[in-house]
This record gives structure tokens, sequence and C-alpha cells, in this order.
């Protein structure tokens, strides 16, 4: 079982003197029980990625299939696959938040009642009282709450395949850490792809780290790969580091020393710190 991405080749107003290739020859596998993170600059064809995973954008080539088959061929297997826009007011349609999480489950064939409970659930996995949230109107929530709100209503219909476009932009240190509990419990049944500009959150509950790059694959890895690909990632702009790889990076290039082993360890960032410091000299 995985939700397979095969040469992906994205092309808008094709055929047109304003046509503009977002996405070239991308390929990309996640299974249940998988997090991988989708990383990039701004522009770098991230979000068409996403919307070619879930069928919500055709492809040029390439073929996406969910669990051996075809995304179009069966229109049931597109229950399969959640995705979560990076504009959460873009989802809402219904007049109260619980009507809005509710409408995925009654769509997919659950009872009213159902389909209410898995809605009710949802919101409390992301943190949100479904007895306060419940009957709001989803224009009156926050930025932060919206987003969690709209997370909801994907998390109800329990996809098998979660895509994620910046889940945590805009939520403050309480609603970041309950996004990431969240991801954390459905990765168990779960293949979950997040975009992010913001890897520090995730990488370290990462399998894998996938950088586009001008609509290509820049890199494609474990997260060891990662952290050891990062220099030279950065040095193009393709990515950028977690905070504390950032600064070991950064006092490499001060002391004029290499070969740090890469790390997302705090005690270990300090360890190797101390020793270029002692080996080489603190610099004035």
């Amino acid at each position: 079982m995985a939700l397979t991405l095969a040469d992906i080749t994205c092309e808008y107003a094709e055929g047109s003197p304003l046509s503009y290739r977002a996405l070239e020859s991308v390929s990309l596998s996640i299974e249940p029980g998988e997090l991988v993170l989708l990383l990039g600059p701004t522009g770098s064809g991230k979000t068409t990625l996403l919307r070619a995973a879930a069928g919500l954008l055709p492809s040029s080539a390439g073929t996406v299939e969910v669990d051996g088959v075809r995304i179009g061929v069966r229109g049931a297997q597109r229950a399969a696959v959640g995705m979560l826009f990076q504009r959460p007011e873009s989802q809402f349609f219904a007049l109260s938040v619980e009507e809005d999480c509710a409408f995925g489950p009654r769509n997919l064939g659950r009872s009213d009642k159902d389909a209410r409970a898995d809605g009710r659930a949802a919101l409390a996995q992301v943190g949100l009282d479904p007895s306060t949230f419940g009957p709001r109107e989803p224009w009156t929530l926050s930025g932060g709450e919206a987003r969690r709100a709209a997370l909801a209503g994907v998390l109800a219909m329990r996809p098998r395949y979660l895509l994620l476009d910046e889940p945590t932009a805009g939520l403050d240190a309480v609603g970041r850490d309950s996004v990431a509990a969240v991801i954390e419990r459905t990765r168990h049944t779960a293949g979950v792809l997040v975009v992010t500009h913001d890897p520090d959150l995730l990488i370290r509950r990462a399998d894998r780290v996938l950088v586009m790059s001008e609509g290509r694959t820049a890199f494609s890895g474990d997260v060891p790969a990662f952290l050891a690909a990062l220099p030279a990632l950065t040095a193009t702009g393709a990515a950028e580091a977690p905070e504390v790889l950032r600064t070991l990076m950064l006092a490499e290039r001060r002391l004029g020393r290499a070969g740090a082993t890469p790390t997302l360890d705090v005690d270990e960032a300090a360890s190797s710190l101390a020793r270029m410091c002692a080996e080489g000299g603190v610099p004035r």
C-alpha cells in the first residue's frame, strides 16, 4: 500500500503563451506509517505537488496511484487522500464548525450520527473543545483556530494518506505542539506528507525528506542524508537548516573549520562547538 507519484510533470496554461511548468519529473512514494517532509523555497512547486497527489490537479505527464489504483479511475480512491490547504478559510462552507467537520464523513456514506461523532472526535484531537467550538461559525475563529478546525475536517474522514500544506503557520507554541502531536498520532495509521518552511518542529519525527527547487527534486532521502546534504542545499538556497544545525554550520564558518557531525541534538552540537573552539581557538 502506498501513495505513489511517478515522474509527475505539471504545466499551468499548457499550450498557451502563458504556459508555466511548475513540476518537472518529480517522483515520491509514501506508505502508511511514514512521515515525509516536503521542503523548498516559495515557488519551488511544493503546493502543486500536493494538489497533484490529492488528485486535484491533472498532471501533464506521469501518474499518481493510491494503493495501486490510478487516481481518477475509481472515484472512491480519492477518499483515501485528505488534504489541508494552506489557507484554511478556503475549506469552510458550512454554517458551523461541527457541520463542516461532519460533511466529509457524511459524504463518504456514514450516518449523520456517526459523521457528527467523527467530527467532534477530530475537533478534540486537534485541541478544540467540540462543545465550545462545534457551534461556532467558521469565520468567527482566529487564524490558529481556523487552521486546526480545517485539519479536524480532514481528519474526520480518516484518510490513509494525509497531505498538509503549512499546517503550523500562524499558530502559537501551544497550537504548534498540538498539531505536531496530531501528526504523530495520525502517522500510526496513515502516511503523512507535510509541506513546511519550518522543519525544526517535525524533522526529528520524519522518516524522509524531499527538497524541491524550481519544480525539480533537489534532494530525496532519509534525515541523516538530508542533514549531511544541508551545506550544499543551503548554498543554493534550496533549503534552510534547522536551528541547531544552522548554528553549528555558522560556527564552522566563523571558526574556519569543517567536518562537525551533523546533528539536531543540542548537547551534541554544544560538544562539537566546544571541541572546535578548543582545537582551533575562538576568533576575536
